[in-house]
C-alpha cells in the first residue's frame, strides 16, 4: 500500500513538536512527510524555524544514541523521505497578530532555549534560509557555506528559500491529484495564500485535515481564573518567557497579558487568522462566494486576496478536528514520566522532558490551588490529526457529513468563532440570485447552493488509547508501558 503523502503546515509549539515526532516515527509504508510549511501562530516565525531545526538536531542525536546502545534507530518515515522545510507567513492576512506564548512560552517550547541553552543547537542553520551566500561579508559567506556543507552531509531536511505557499503549490503540481494531504495544525494563512494564488492547483489536494475551531464547546483563547493572577503559582513564572506584551513587569502588564488571551468562543488557530480560515473553509462550498469574508484590500496582501473564480473544477475536502474532539485526548504527566524516566540518557527524552516539564507546570498553574499535580495532562490537539492520517481506515474514526461550519471573520466579540445553524430547519432548493440574501435567512443558511461542506471529527479510535500509542511510537517498544 502506498504511503499517505502529507504536508504539515505548522507553528511549532509544544503539541506541534509532538505531532511531528509522531509523524516521523511512522513506518515508511504509512506516511511520507514531503514538506514542513512554517507559519506564524504560537510564536513568531523565527522561533518556529528554530524549534524545527532543534527537533531535527535531537532526532539525529537520538538515532546516534540508540545505535550506540543497540536499539532500533527509529524514525523510519523520516529516513525514507527527507522533508523540505520552508518559511511561510509571518503575520495574518488582515487581523492583528496574536501569539500564544502565554502558554507555549516565548520561544514556543516553554522558554527552553533560555532555561536550557545547552539543549539549543548552534545557529549556523539560519544561513540555509537566507541570502547569506550572496553577502559581501566574507565571514558570512564562509559561515553559510559551512552550514550548507554540514546540512548536505548530515541533516535530515532540505531547506528551501522559497515561500512555503510556493513549495506547497509546486508539490501539488508535480504529484498526481488526490495523492497529497495537507495537515494544518496552525493558523491557515499559508493555505489561504496558496489557494488565492492558484486555486485550481490547490484543489489538487486529496484533503485538508485541520486542527482548529470549537463547535459545541468553549474556545481556548481565553483567560484563566483572574483570581489566580497574583497567586504564588502565577507569580513564580518567569514573565519574559510567557508574555504577549513585551513591556516591563507591572500589574497592568500582567492583567493585559491574561486578558489578551480572552474570547469565549474561538479556538486559537481560527482566531489567529480568522480571514484565512474563512477563505479556506469557503472552498468546501458549492458556491464559495456565499461564505467568503470581506477583506480590506490594503497592507501586505493588497490585490492578492480577491474572490475565487466563479467556476471551480471541484470542492475542497476538509476534515475538521475542533476542540470538541481534541481536548479529551490527553498525555497524562504520569504516563509521560513512566516512558521517559528509564531513558535518562536519551537525548530526545531529555529534550522533550525539559519543555514538557515547563508545560505541565504551566497547566498546573492555571488550575485551582487544590488541583492534584499527579492528574495534570497535556491536551493533544495537534497530534490527533497525525494519528488520523496514520490510521485513516480505522473504523473508530467518525465524522459528520457536509456540515455548514463557517468562521466569523469580522465580529467584535466573535472573531474566529465557528458558526453553525442549530435551528433545525430544513434545507431548500434555492431559486433566487445568490447575490441577493433571502428575507429572514441572512447568509443563505437554508439554501442548498450556499454554505460550507465540512467533515467534522466527532469520534476517534480511543481517547485513552492515543497517548500510549504516541509514546510507544516515538520512544520505542522497549519502554515499560509498551
Amino acid at each position: 500500500m502506498a504511503p499517505n503523502k502529507i504536508i504539515i503546515d505548522t507553528d511549532p509549539g509544544v503539541d506541534d513538536v509532538l505531532a511531528m515526532l509522531l509523524a516521523f516515527s511512522a513506518k515508511p509504508e504509512e506516511l511520507q512527510v514531503l514538506l514542513l510549511s512554517l507559519t506564524h501562530g504560537n510564536i513568531d516565525i523565527q522561533n518556529c524555524l528554530r524549534n524545527v531545526i532543534t527537533l531535527f538536531h535531537f532526532i539525529e542525536k537520538e538515532q546516534a544514541w540508540r545505535k550506540q546502545n543497540g536499539r532500533s534507530e527509529g524514525f523510519e518515515s523520516l529516513m525514507a523521505c527527507k522533508p523540505i522545510v520552508a518559511i511561510g507567513a509571518e503575520e495574518p492576512l488582515a487581523d492583528q497578530m496574536m501569539l500564544a506564548d502565554f502558554f507555549h512560552g516565548i520561544d514556543g517550547l516553554g522558554g527552553i532555549h533560555t532555561s536550557h541553552p545547552h539543549l539549543t543547537p548552534s545557529e549556523t542553520w539560519k544561513s540555509l534560509f537566507s541570502a547569506a551566500l550572496k553577502s559581501s561579508n566574507p565571514e558570512e559567506v564562509a559561515a553559510a557555506r559551512e552550514a550548507q556543507e554540514t546540512q548536505n552531509t548530515h541533516s535530515l531536511f532540505t531547506p528551501s528559500q522559497k515561500p512555503a505557499h510556493e513549495e506547497m503549490l509546486r508539490l501539488l503540481r508535480e504529484n498526481e491529484p488526490d495523492t497529497i494531504t495537507i495537515v494544518a495544525i496552525g493558523p491557515l494563512t499559508n493555505l489561504a495564500i496558496a489557494a488565492a494564488t492558484d486555486p485550481e492547483t490547490f484543489l489538487r489536494v486529496k484533503e485538508v485535515v485541520v486542527m482548529g475551531g470549537a463547535v459545541d464547546v468553549p474556545g481556548n483563547v481565553m483567560c484563566p481564573d483572574l483570581s489566580l493572577i497574583y497567586s504564588p503559582q502565577v507569580l513564580s513564572i518567569s514573565v519574559p518567557r510567557f508574555g504577549l506584551i513585551k513591556q516591563p513587569d507591572t500589574p497592568l502588564r500582567r492583567m493585559l497579558n491574561v486578558r489578551n488571551q480572552m474570547t469565549p468562543g474561538a479556538e486559537f488557530n481560527t482566531f489567529a487568522d480568522s480571514v484565512a480560515a474563512a477563505r479556506v473553509f469557503a472552498l468546501t462550498s458549492p458556491n464559495p462566494k456565499t461564505t467568503m469574508p470581506t477583506v480590506p484590500d490594503v497592507g501586505k496582501y493588497k490585490g492578492k486576496l480577491g474572490p475565487y473564480p466563479e467556476s471551480l473544477s471541484r470542492k475542497l475536502r476538509l476534515k475538521l478536528f475542533p476542540l470538541d474532539i481534541t481536548t479529551p485526548h490527553l498525555l497524562p504527566r504520569q504516563l509521560f514520566t513512566s516512558y521517559t524516566a528509564p531513558l535518562s540518557d536519551s537525548p530526545l527524552a531529555q529534550w522533550v522532558t525539559a519543555f514538557l516539564t515547563s508545560t505541565y507546570n504551566k497547566v498546573l498553574s492555571l488550575k485551582p490551588p487544590t488541583a492534584d499535580p499527579s492528574t495534570v495532562g497535556l491536551e493533544m490537539h495537534d497530534p490527533l490529526t497525525i494519528w488520523h492520517v496514520l490510521t485513516p481506515t480505522d473504523a473508530g474514526w467518525k465524522f459528520t457529513e457536509n456540515e455548514d461550519i463557517r468562521v466569523e471573520a469580522s465580529g467584535q466579540w466573535t472573531r474566529g468563532c465557528c458558526i453553525v445553524d442549530k435551528r433545525g430547519k430544513r434545507m431548500r432548493d434555492g431559486d433566487v440570485d445568490l447575490d441577493v440574501e433571502v428575507a429572514g435567512d441572512s447568509g443563505l443558511w437554508m439554501d442548498k447552493r450556499a454554505g460550507n461542506r465540512v467533515l467534522r471529527c466527532v469520534k476517534s479510535p480511543g481517547e485513552e488509547k492515543f497517548a500510549g500509542e504516541l509514546m510507544e511510537r516515538v520512544f520505542g517498544p522497549s519502554c515499560p508501558s509498551a
